[in-house]
This record gives C-alpha cells, structure tokens and sequence, in this order.
C-alpha cells in the first residue's frame, strides 16, 4: 500500500527529540507524504512542553512547503481512569492527539488497571489515537482493549519504533500480533505511525512492513493509504465538520 500519513512525530520540543518543525517537514516531504502528525509530549513527561507552548500551536502555518501538518500531543495517560496531563480546554484546540502510557508518567499498574487506564483514554471523546498499546512493560487485557476501540471507534496504533530491534519497549512483536489478530476480527482500524525523535524516522516503516506480511492483516483496515477516512478521525476535523 502507499503510506501517505505520519501522524505521530516528535520535535526539539519534546525535550528528548533532535529536529525542529520545518526538518521534519522537509524529511515528510521526501517520503511524499500528505499529512504529517507532530505531536509533543505533554507536560508530565520531564524535559517536554508545558501548557503555553499547546496554547500558542495556533500561531503555526498549518501547510507548510505544500505539506498538510497536524499539530498536537502525545498526551501521558496519569492515572487508570484514563486521566491525561493536558486540561481539556488546551485539548479541544488541538489538531490531533494520541494517548499513550510511558512508564516514566505513571506507575506500571496490574493487567486490571492498565487496562482500565487505557480503556479510560479510548472513552475519551478529545483523543483521536491509542499510541503504541504494544509495550510488555504494561501488561493489557488485548480483548478489552480492541473492544472498546471498536465501540468508540478510535484506530490503535501500529509503532515503528517498537518494532525496531533493541528498541525500550518488550514483546512488542507478540502482542502487536494479538493486537492486529483480534482487530482483524472485529473491525478496528489501525494507523501507522514512525514515533520519529529523528527526521530520518520519519515516515520509516521498514520493521511495520516486515512485520504486516506475517501478519496478514487487511489492508482496507490500514488507515495509512486513505487520507480522507483519517480526517474523518481527528479532532481538526471533527471539531470543524468537515
């Protein structure tokens, strides 16, 4: 299939990434891409934006070098009601956002509380993305989690970055498989992401594409190849009616 979105990007921003804006354009370009997603880290992530800096994303050309560009967050889920570290107000302005549980932002809970801090997240009608639900380090009820995804109709993300040998994150191989295994089966669409901290990352999909010929996962389910159906998802959108 043709990969036309990135939407998970971070920048110097993040505190812990290498590129500014416009590198990460420009890298998005090179991979003829359509849309590309930067999403900063929210607050509770040390080194990353604070409150101003998600206020002031308006001041941002959304088409920058012919690029479609989204602008967001990667929210930290805090708590195992889904609670984020954003208030809903910044939120509701955004262009985008994926929440995801980093074990720097909240305490590794058992399988019953990561799942219901996840599940808390899809609930949430702010939030666009399920960010890499893969991590071994927060053990998940997969079932439950696809389910829900299903019924509040939020795609789950599949990460490069995870995928990548020596990466931080454990088993995500495994459960990546359950992952797209019990989505196949109930219809959740998945999006695609590099997680790029670097503007070579962008839009690299070399250890997704490896992996999704042993997945034999349906590609109408892949979100990446239908720019249209994905505006449908994301708050830019939502939020304007279009």
């Amino acid at each position: 299939m043709e990969f036309l979105i990135d939407a998970h990007t971070h920048t110097l921003a993040s505190g812990h990434a290498y590129n500014t804006i416009l590198e990460m354009v420009s890298a998005a370009r090179g991979k003829n891409l359509e849309i590309l997603g930067i999403t900063e880290h929210g607050p509770a992530m040390a080194g990353s934006c604070q409150d101003i800096y998600f206020n002031n994303l308006r001041s941002i050309d959304r088409k920058v070098f012919g690029m479609e560009v989204l602008l967001g967050a990667e929210l930290n889920i805090i708590d195992y009601k889904g609670g984020t570290d954003l208030r809903g107000d910044i939120i509701r302005e955004m262009d985008i956002t994926i929440a995801s549980l980093h074990n720097v932002c909240i305490a590794i809970g058992s399988r019953e509380q990561n799942t219901a801090a996840l599940i808390g997240a899809i609930k949430n009608p702010l939030i666009d993305i399920i960010g890499h639900p893969d991590d071994g380090h927060f053990p998940l009820d997969y079932e439950a989690v696809v389910k829900a995804a299903k019924e509040y109709g939020k795609p789950l993300e599949l990460n490069n970055g995870s995928l990548k040998p020596g990466g931080f994150r454990i088993n995500a191989w495994e459960n990546n498989m359950e992952i797209l295994k019990l989505s196949a089966r109930c219809g959740v669409e998945i999006l695609i992401s590099s997680d790029a901290h670097f503007s070579t990352d962008v839009a690299e999909y070399s250890y997704v594409q490896e992996f999704l010929k042993e997945a034999d996962f349906p590609e109408e389910l892949l979100l990446n190849g239908n720019p249209d159906r994905f505006r449908k998802m994301v708050h830019k959108y939502k939020k304007s009616g279009l």
